[in-house]
């Protein structure tokens, strides 16, 4: 793992992304651990806990902490990425495929071509509202949920309905 110490997306006051991560506070008391996180945040892992903070009533990892650590990853990658810009997460959708019954990893990757489009998009209208699909994985492996998450990127100053939808 390769901590990144330059460059901090918005809103990290952390001596690097992976501290600010861990130590953000809605992922606090899931205590999860970065594993990796590249310097262009390309290639991001994350290890969700079944822990007493994670787990639903019935000892498999609660839906709701899977979509909090899944909700910002896109968004943050986009923001460190592309800085000049305002962005956030626009919508997100997990589907689950099998019950989270060990710890999880969030693998999501940001490929070259994707952050080109999106560049040419961004230049062309100063605005884009790309799609991300990563998932969470088992400690074996195996897949435990699809996520969908459309990120709006923005020119900062940016107010809804001031020029169309968002």
């Amino acid at each position: 793992m390769k901590e990144q110490r330059d460059s901090k997306p918005a809103g990290f006051n952390q001596p690097s992304p992976v501290r600010g991560l861990e130590d953000f506070p809605p992922f606090r008391d899931m205590q999860i651990k970065v594993l990796e996180l590249d310097d262009e945040w390309s290639r991001i892992r994350i290890l969700l806990p079944l822990n007493e903070k994670t787990r639903n009533p019935g000892g498999s990892m609660f839906g709701g902490s899977m979509a909090s650590l899944a909700d910002p990853v896109a968004a943050l990658a986009c923001g460190w990425r592309f800085q000049q810009y305002s962005v956030w997460t626009r919508n997100l959708s997990l589907d689950f495929q099998r019950e989270g019954r060990t710890d999880l990893e969030l693998r999501f990757e940001f490929d070259s071509l994707q952050h080109t489009a999106i560049a040419e998009e961004l230049a062309r209208h100063n605005r884009a509202t790309p799609l991300f699909e990563y998932a969470y994985y088992l400690a074996d492996g195996r897949l435990c949920a699809r996520v969908q998450n459309r990120v709006a990127i923005r020119r900062k100053g940016y107010v809804a309905g001031s020029s169309g939808a968002l």
